[in-house]
């Protein structure tokens, strides 16, 4: 299909623009869910009733939830948004995103109409891929100016350079997240079985974090865990683990290849 000039991308500026209620929407909830939850740190964080708190709870769930991290700033920052809160609306938003990216399409005979218009198969993953992308990116640079924002007044002593390494890890799992759903929609022509897939490396991800933490018996969980991957070194606390944060985003590459590939190699529609 022929496209004037002005037109680079269409696939991408469909998928992106279309869907830009959809982005605003999840992008108000990873706001609400930071203006809730930080300014709540300088009444209740690192405060002896606090502590006392979490003594109280069993040891097994504090490492679970990460809530042993939470009497600092940072910590807190980590455990309440980015590991918990921020990281489910995220895992949601992308798993649908990527689901539907092709999928999606494939199910509502979309996907053999733009087909039918000349446009490779290659494009179409590539594409919606840049737009799944682009949403994850706004997503996390969101978290990142709230955070800032919000450094100061809720006495939070976050380390920028800290929070920037926190945010491409959280962008990575997200996207990690999308893009194996998207891969899954690809190669099955089913928004389902998309869905299915995005949501099990977000939750298995999540459950052998947890998990693993509890016993060195099953401390092997951890490095099968992506969860574990960006989260595990605490990067609100000590700084990002850059090689981590290689493995999340170059394997989001690897599944995005790999739909292109199952794409275009099956039929469509059958």
């Amino acid at each position: 299909m022929r496209h004037p000039a002005g037109t680079r991308l269409p696939l991408f500026r469909r998928a992106f623009f279309d869907s830009w209620r959809s982005t605003l929407a999840w992008a108000a909830g990873l706001a609400a869910a930071a203006f809730l939850y930080l300014p709540l740190y300088p009444s209740i964080g690192g405060s002896e009733q606090m502590q006392e708190m979490i003594n109280a709870l069993p040891a097994e769930m504090t490492r679970a939830l990460n809530y042993d991290q939470i009497a600092s700033g940072p910590g807190y920052t980590q455990a309440t948004l980015f590991g918990l809160i921020g990281f489910l609306l995220m895992s949601i938003a992308t798993v649908a995103w990527g689901a539907a990216a092709v999928g999606g399409d494939e199910e509502s005979g979309q996907l053999e109409l733009t087909l039918a218009h000349g446009v490779r198969r290659v494009q179409v993953v590539l594409e919606r891929a840049l737009a799944l992308l682009l949403r994850v990116l706004v997503l996390a640079a969101l978290a990142f100016v709230i955070v800032t924002l919000l450094n100061g007044p809720s006495q939070l002593d976050i380390d920028p350079a800290n929070l920037f390494g926190a945010v491409v890890l959280f962008a990575g799992l997200g996207l990690l997240t999308g893009t194996s759903a998207l891969f899954v929609g690809a190669a099955t022509g089913r928004r389902t079985y998309g869905l299915a897939a995005g949501a099990a490396v977000a939750v298995l991800g999540y459950v052998f974090n947890a998990v693993g933490r509890q016993s060195p018996d099953v401390e092997w969980l951890l490095k099968v865990s992506p969860y574990h991957w960006a989260y595990g070194n605490s990067p609100m606390v000590n700084g990002a683990d850059w090689a981590a944060a290689g493995w999340l985003w170059g394997i989001s590459a690897a599944l995005v290849v790999l739909a292109a590939v199952a794409l275009e190699q099956r039929d469509v529609g059958a």
